[in-house]
């Protein structure tokens, strides 16, 4: 019997959901959205039978589904995936996890109680080159990881002013909160260690300025609200001594969009990364990925070549979410994982808020 799925949310994300659960041979039953015919349009252009105005409508009325993957603002992931869950459904949530780690807690608690898998859209794990640079975490090659550095950074890639991105209320904030994947990848490559201090700071320099707008997002609002960040710099260490300096913008007087994890490792070094043709465009966007050694006195670097992946594994990411259900492969992301992932997101912003380095604490931690 095939895993059958609703998706909560019709927007350009549903493609690579729908194409990942058919990769692995589920079935997607219904689609739910809000908006006026937008669950209906998406059904008919993804081949979906059923189509509902409500996540509620979907859960009463489609009979059979195991799991549900939500795409929706951030402000909703919470409340969603609480209600999917107490539903007895599985989750597949899009990133950020939630608003708050307090929220990814609330999340952990549920699935547990249904005892339903929760998953992450962390898409970034499933790239080709990430899980290679993964596989030579794993086997000793690196060694320890005593520092990394996460970068994705953008000059022009503010998506839309005065929408749900641009208000803190919806989203949560700016780069930080949607440009996590690479915070999130350094901390896979390194063991997900326990957070000790965040220090940061966040610049809001060009949020309102639309010269600095991305090719891409939705359409500006004039009455909106643009009250997040537009660029963030900070640094974290953690109670195993390793360290991780970060940067992420939307819109910050840089060359060009860089999308990157380099590290240091006792025995070795690396970098995955990506280069965009144009901000927020694939087209003619470069992966590497590449070790760097020393033997027989030399230096040596390693390029390591991986098959192309012109959808940044989004469509694996959510096959692994099938293939998991089933028994079949280990979840690419835990829930505990996207609980410290978002406790370093919330110390971000408070460090910056408060002009100080703050501290995570462990009895924040919930183990899964």
């Amino acid at each position: 019997m095939s895993i059958k799925v609703g998706v909560i949310g019709a927007g350009g994300m549903l493609q690579h959901h729908a194409a990942g659960f058919r990769l692995a041979g589920a079935e997607i039953l219904a689609v739910a959205d809000p908006a006026p015919a937008a669950a209906a349009k998406a059904a008919q252009k993804w081949g979906i039978p059923e189509a509902y105005d409500s996540a509620a409508a979907m859960l009463a009325g489609c009979r059979g589904l195991d799991a549900v993957s939500i795409i929706a603002p951030n402000k909703f992931h919470a409340p969603l995936a609480l209600q999917c869950l107490q539903a007895g459904k599985h989750v597949f949530c899009e990133k950020p996890p939630a608003l708050s780690a307090p929220e990814v807690a609330q999340m952990i608690a549920a699935a547990e109680q249904a005892g339903r898998l929760l998953m992450f859209n962390f898409n970034n794990r499933a790239r080709p080159e990430s899980q290679a640079m993964k596989r030579y975490c794993d086997d000793g090659t690196v060694g320890t990881i005593n520092s990394a550095q996460a970068k994705w950074i953008r000059r022009t890639g503010i998506p839309g002013f005065g929408g749900w991105f641009t208000t803190k209320e919806l989203s949560g904030g700016g780069p930080v909160i949607d440009l996590l994947h690479m915070i999130d990848l350094a901390l896979h490559f390194m063991g997900y260690p326990e957070p000790a201090h965040v220090l940061a700071n966040t610049f809001d320099t060009f949020i309102r300025d639309k010269d600095f707008k991305g090719p891409w997002g939705i359409p500006d609002r004039a009455d909106g609200t643009n009250d997040v960040e537009a660029a963030a710099h900070g640094f974290v260490t953690f109670k195993t001594g390793q360290v991780l300096s970060l940067q992420v913008s939307w819109a910050e007087m840089v060359k060009r969009e860089e999308v990157s994890v380099v590290f240091q490792g006792t025995k070795a070094g690396g970098k995955v990364e990506r280069l965009f043709g144009r901000d927020g465009l694939d087209d003619g966007a470069l992966d590497a990925c590449e070790l760097y050694v020393q033997e027989n006195g030399n230096s040596v670097n390693r390029a390591i070549i991986t098959p192309a992946c012109a959808d940044m594994g989004r469509s694996q990411s959510a096959c692994n979410f099938i293939q998991a259900i089933e028994g079949k492969a280990a979840p690419l992301n835990t829930p505990q994982e996207a609980l410290r992932l978002m406790q370093i997101i919330d110390a971000i912003y408070q460090s910056a808020a408060s002009c100080g380095p703050v501290a995570i604490t462990s009895a924040q931690e919930i183990h899964f």
